[in-house]
C-alpha cells in the first residue's frame, strides 16, 4: 500500500511512515479485510465510511506542509474532526504530539474506543461530541482536519486554529460536487485555497 501511494505522489517520507505503521485491517469488518489494503472506501457502520488511503496521505500531507511543527519535524496539536472508526486519528497520532478525534456518532466513537484500546496510543484522545463546533478546550491547534464535509469551514475552527496553522477539510463546491480546501491562517488573515474534487461524507451537527 506503501509502494502505491508513492507512485500516486505521496512525497513526505513521514506521512508514508505513518500510513506503513497503521494496520488498516484492524479497522475494517471481518468480511472486508481482504480489501483493507486497497485504495478504497469501504463501510463501517451508519451510512459512514474508511476514507481511501490516498485521501488519508495527501490529507496528511497537506497538513504536515503547512501546521505547525515541533521537535523532530512532528506537528503540535491537531483536531480530528470525524473519528469514524479510528483509523486517521491512528495515522495522525505518528505525525503529531497529540492528537484529539471528535465523533457526533456514539456508536461509532464507542467503535473507534474499542479498535484504540488494545493498541494503547497515549498520545490519541477520542470524544463524542459535535466535530462541528470543533473543541475549544484543546485549542490552539498547530492542525485541523475533516472527514466530512459542509458548505464552508465552520468559524469555530478557524477561531481554534493557531497562527502558522492550517485546516485541510472537503467542502461543497458546486452542485452536488466536494472539494478539498486548505485554510491558512496568519495574523495577516486567512488564506483559503480549493484543490482537487473529493467525495466524503456530509458534516452535521450535534450528538446521535
Amino acid at each position: 500500500m506503501v509502494q502505491l501511494l508513492a507512485a500516486e505522489g505521496i512525497r513526505d517520507a513521514q506521512v508514508l511512515g505513518a500510513m506503513g505503521a497503521v494496520d488498516r485491517h484492524h479497522f475494517v469488518d471481518g468480511a472486508l479485510v481482504p480489501q483493507a489494503y486497497e485504495d478504497t472506501a469501504l463501510p463501517i457502520g451508519l451510512g459512514q465510511t474508511i476514507s481511501k488511503p490516498s485521501v488519508v496521505a495527501r490529507m496528511a500531507e497537506l497538513l504536515m506542509q503547512g501546521g505547525l511543527r515541533g521537535e523532530g519535524g512532528r506537528l503540535g496539536r491537531v483536531l480530528d474532526i470525524g473519528t469514524g472508526c479510528g483509523y486517521q486519528a491512528l495515522v495522525l497520532g505518528q505525525l503529531a504530539s497529540e492528537v484529539y478525534s471528535i465523533e457526533r456518532l456514539r456508536e461509532l466513537h464507542e467503535k473507534a474506543r474499542a479498535n484504540l484500546r488494545p493498541l494503547r496510543v497515549a498520545n490519541v484522545h477520542l470524544i463524542l461530541g459535535d466535530g462541528m463546533a470543533g473543541f475549544a478546550k484543546g485549542a490552539p491547534y498547530a492542525g485541523i482536519i475533516a472527514a466530512a464535509g459542509g458548505e464552508a469551514v465552520p468559524e469555530a475552527w478557524i477561531e481554534q486554529l493557531a497562527y502558522g496553522g492550517r485546516i485541510v477539510a472537503p467542502i461543497v463546491h458546486g452542485p452536488s460536487q466536494q472539494a478539498l480546501v486548505v485554510v491558512d491562517k496568519s495574523r495577516q488573515g486567512i488564506q483559503q485555497t480549493i484543490l482537487e474534487t473529493v467525495n466524503f461524507v456530509p458534516l452535521k451537527s450535534g450528538i446521535a
